[in-house]
């Protein structure tokens, strides 16, 4: 399972030299994740509404190359491994122009009630997920 968002770098995002500053690949990162989980047919607000809370335990972002202002540029996401009580998401992004690839990376998010205390992904979710009844 996989989703493509595309969006344009700001000015805001870039740094001095003009390019995009790294913290932002992590946004972008949770921009992607979210369209993910809204193209699964299930939205971060209902989620957390219902006291499912998926917390950022672990990031991995490698860069390979760089986006300037006013770029276009699609955060590939997709599931990496799922578990009743962890979901890992991997994520590309490339440059819409030339298909140069920006980053690399993943995001390890551990499911929590609205406690923070570790919980298992209600059922409701899984199939969304892709999780196998256990």
């Amino acid at each position: 399972m996989s989703n493509e968002t595309r969006l344009r770098v700001r000015y805001a995002e870039t740094d001095q030299m003009g390019i995009v500053y790294h913290s932002n690949y992590l946004i972008w990162m949770e921009v992607g994740r979210v369209e993910l989980c809204r193209s699964l047919g299930v939205t971060y607000r209902d989620m957390e509404r219902e006291g499912v809370l998926l917390t950022v335990a672990e990031v991995n972002c490698r860069f390979h190359g760089a986006a300037r202002y006013d770029d276009e540029v699609i955060v590939n996401t997709r599931l990496g491994h799922v578990h009743p009580r962890m979901v890992t998401f991997e994520y590309e992004m490339r440059r819409v122009d030339d298909g140069l690839r920006l980053v690399s990376g993943h995001t390890k998010h551990v499911i929590c009630g609205p406690d923070l205390k570790p919980a298992r992904m209600p059922q409701k979710y899984r199939p969304m997920f892709g999780m196998n009844e256990r």
